[in-house]
């Protein structure tokens, strides 16, 4: 069959726009962590109410990405970026202005669906125009923006602003792009270039859910961003309670994870055009059960920690490069509504799985932290490789892209 049509080799400025967008997309996440306890004293709510905001946002997150398949079928991409960018940008600014916590409750609706839309979307259109190293330093550009967001804060709160400054600012960036995303409707939509061969028309949504395929790209990308969560989320925990590791050397191996993921996925970029993907990965998924291994177990201090560093770096690429497969995978004709259930998918899972994790561990101990990371990672791994043999438009699985 056929493969996916490809683009002209040079798209600077919306290569240039689509990693903007992820940095932006990033932002937000890293803003409430450091802002959640003078908000919480400005609202007068308690610490916990954060996991009411944070539900309700990802609920709206969850509904964007769903439904995008349909939204991109009725609207252009370009219009859908300009659109869901000054929705999320409206929520940030409502963020700093609203002194109800109930219109907050709102608002974190409004920037779930406006985050989850501009991922679902950007990353569908990535399958088709990107190629892997383009989609993975896409995805590191929003690790990016999740750096950038505390350093926002602290330096708003230190100059002796309050909180709000920084939702101000993030606010009004986002702002400016979607007013770029408005200038540049245009450009997304003629990006296939003159002569290329037109995209079938899209499918409906619930011939897509027939696909065997498109089940297991869910299930894959939900666990996927399991392990990346329950990691992420419970290993400080961890280490600190469980193995009495100083707070702050416990800190910065978490933040050696942290680095770890957004410097692989920086790496393989260089070399993802240049591999084989679908065996890449397989290596990657099985050093990450490996160093999840090592994780849990602790030979040692120093292997453990280096254990937490290889499931950061062996993650890096999985995200990005599984969007690159979908196409393949599924059908051109179904890769967005697809590409849309599983972002969502993997929002439900990074959720799911950490409260999960959390009901183990009280029940049966913190190191049952370690052995769930274990366990999730292997069930990655798995599905990873039936996916991979399931459906598919080219005989070889890999993924047909673009060359930006």
């Amino acid at each position: 069959m056929p493969s996916l049509p490809s683009p002209p080799p040079r798209r600077p400025l919306l290569v240039l726009l689509a990693f903007i967008a992820f940095v932006s997309l990033g932002l937000p996440d890293g803003l409430l962590g450091v802002s959640w306890p003078s908000m919480r004293r400005d609202f007068g709510v308690s610490l916990d109410a954060l996991g009411l905001l944070a539900a309700v946002t990802t609920a709206g997150y969850l509904a964007a990405s769903a439904l995008s398949g349909r939204i991109l079928r009725a609207l252009p991409i370009g219009t859908v970026l300009a659109l869901s960018t000054l929705a999320a940008a409206l929520a940030l600014l409502g963020f700093a202005l609203t002194p109800l916590w109930p219109l907050l409750l709102a608002l974190g609706f409004l920037a779930g669906l406006g985050g989850g839309a501009i991922d679902a979307g950007l990353n569908a259109y990535g399958a088709r125009h990107f190629s892997p190293r383009t989609l993975n330093w896409l995805h590191a550009f929003f690790g990016l923006g999740t750096t950038l967001g505390p350093l926002i804060v602290t330096a708003v709160l230190s100059s002796g602003n309050v909180w709000r400054w920084s939702y101000v600012i993030v606010g009004s960036a986002q702002l400016l792009l979607a007013l770029t995303f408005f200038l540049t409707r245009k450009r997304w939509a003629g990006a296939a270039g003159v002569g290329a061969a037109a995209p079938p028309p899209a499918a409906r949504t619930r011939d897509t859910l027939r696909r065997p395929a498109a089940w297991l790209g869910m299930l894959t990308f939900f666990f996927y961003t399991g392990v990346e969560a329950v990691t992420a989320q419970w290993s400080y925990s961890l280490l600190t309670l469980g193995r009495a590791v100083p707070e702050a050397t416990a800190g910065l191996y978490v933040s050696l994870y942290w680095g770890s993921l957004m410097v692989g996925r920086i790496l393989f970029g260089f070399v993802a055009n240049r591999v084989p993907l679908v065996g890449t990965l397989r290596l990657c998924l099985i050093a990450s059960v490996a160093g999840a291994l090592l994780f849990w177990l602790e030979p040692t201090r120093p292997l453990a920690v280096a254990g937490l560093m290889m499931i950061g770096f062996f993650l890096a690429p999985i995200f990005a490069s599984l969007i690159s497969l979908t196409p393949g995978r599924v059908g051109a004709a179904h890769a967005n509504s697809a590409i849309g259930f599983q972002v969502a998918a993997a929002a439900l899972g990074g959720a799911a799985l950490t409260a999960l994790t959390g009901v183990i561990a009280r029940a049966g101990g913190l190191e049952l932290i370690g052995l769930c990371i274990v366990v999730a990672a292997a069930l990655l791994l798995a599905l990873y490789e039936a996916f991979v043999r399931t459906g598919g438009e080219a005989g070889t699985g890999e993924a047909a892209t673009g060359n930006a």
